[in-house]
């Protein structure tokens, strides 16, 4: 089960299980918003829509304008669409790494974007609804990333399949994506999705909103370059500080304001948040410059707020017989002593990250 997915495997976004889903494994990502706004756009005809600024966030969840990737929706088949998308050269949060490559988090983002989108605007799911991830996995190359002076206006083709409904509403679907900008494959990917209703996913995590009113403790942070950050305020990883920690594992560090991680309220921790926990992990374990041009990764249940969530880090050896898995690091995250999400990453040619190697911070 994953969440953000761009690879040439499965991938899927969030969305919840139905609520009968006991333990609520995945994380759901409720939305705002009525039914009948999204149903504005469902059942639109074939062809071109771009859509206003207001209607993308409401349909990507996003709220942020400078958070929102996809710029319009062509339907192409009544499984196959194809999603325009803008990433900018420089980012807030999602910034270049090295100074040489788009963040390879852009990739996972985008397609979660997508997905939703897809979503929302051709399948009828209501705005209120709610969407759970269960796997995302990305493939793509670093040469691929590499930053030029050109625009970054990229190309979504999605093809879906294996499409379950609940009534006459979305159950669940796999999807397949395959991301390029002038002609060049910049990613592929794939992956399911599944979607539950505002008043089934009110049931089965109604007993949670009371968090959205407490304040989470502001854990310290650790020093940002040694995970590849040059400002606190990015940083999502916390020293550990129980007796007996091991080099190699962290707390997860949660600040509820960060504009990007915690764009809008959430009763859980956001899958990207996890996706970015996973990035500085691999970062701190390696000492390099890490480029997560692989990913591959699950979610097991939801990661609650307000209880604590170690992360660990165990660095891979590469197959030499697989080029196309070099060393990486496998990262998960435990809580209330059960593995709430796992992820491996793997980059190219690791090498030690020098004072010129950290993402320009740009808030």
């Amino acid at each position: 089960m994953v969440q953000l997915t761009s690879r040439s495997a499965s991938m899927s976004v969030e969305s919840v299980e139905q609520a009968g889903h006991s333990t609520g494994a995945g994380r759901a990502e409720a939305s705002s918003g009525s039914p009948e706004e999204a149903a504005l756009s469902a059942g639109e005809g074939p062809g071109r829509r771009g859509g206003s600024p207001d209607r993308l966030r409401q349909l990507v969840h996003r709220t942020d304008p400078l958070d929102v990737f996809p710029t319009g929706l062509t339907r192409l088949t009544d499984t196959q669409f194809s999603v325009p998308a803008h990433w900018p050269r420089a980012h807030r949060f999602f910034a270049p790494v090295d100074g040489r490559h788009q963040d390879p988090l852009l990739i996972a983002e985008t397609m979660r974007q997508t997905t939703m989108l897809i979503a929302h605007a051709q399948f009828g799911v209501p705005v209120g609804d709610a969407f759970v991830m269960w796997e995302l996995r990305y493939t793509s190359a670093s040469e691929r990333l590499e930053l030029s002076d050109d625009s970054w206006d990229i190309t979504v083709d999605v093809s879906c399949s294996r499409i379950r409904r609940r009534g006459r509403g979305l159950g669940s679907m796999h999807l397949e994506l395959l991301l390029h900008r002038r002609g060049t494959v910049l990613a592929t990917g794939g992956g399911r999705i599944s979607c539950t209703s505002a008043g089934a996913y009110q049931r089965l995590r109604g007993h949670r909103g009371a968090v959205l009113d407490t304040p989470i403790p502001l854990l310290p942070a650790v020093a940002p370059r040694t995970v590849g950050r040059t400002s606190e305020n990015d940083v999502v990883l916390s020293p550990g500080t129980e007796p007996g920690t091991e080099p190699g594992t962290w707390l997860l560090r949660l600040d509820t304001r960060h504009p990007t991680l915690f764009g809008r309220p959430n009763d859980h921790v956001p899958g990207i948040l996890l996706l970015e926990a996973a990035r500085q992990a691999a970062h701190a374990a390696t000492g390099s410059t890490f480029l997560p041009t692989a990913m591959q990764a699950d979610f097991l249940q939801y990661v609650e707020l307000d209880r604590p969530c170690r992360i660990e880090a165990t660095v891979l050896p590469a197959d030499d017989t697989d080029t196309l898995s070099p060393a990486g690091v496998f990262i998960r995250a435990v809580q209330d002593g059960e593995p709430a999400f796992t992820c491996t990453l793997r980059s190219p040619g690791p090498r030690p990250a020098g004072p010129g190697d950290v993402r320009t911070d740009l808030s």
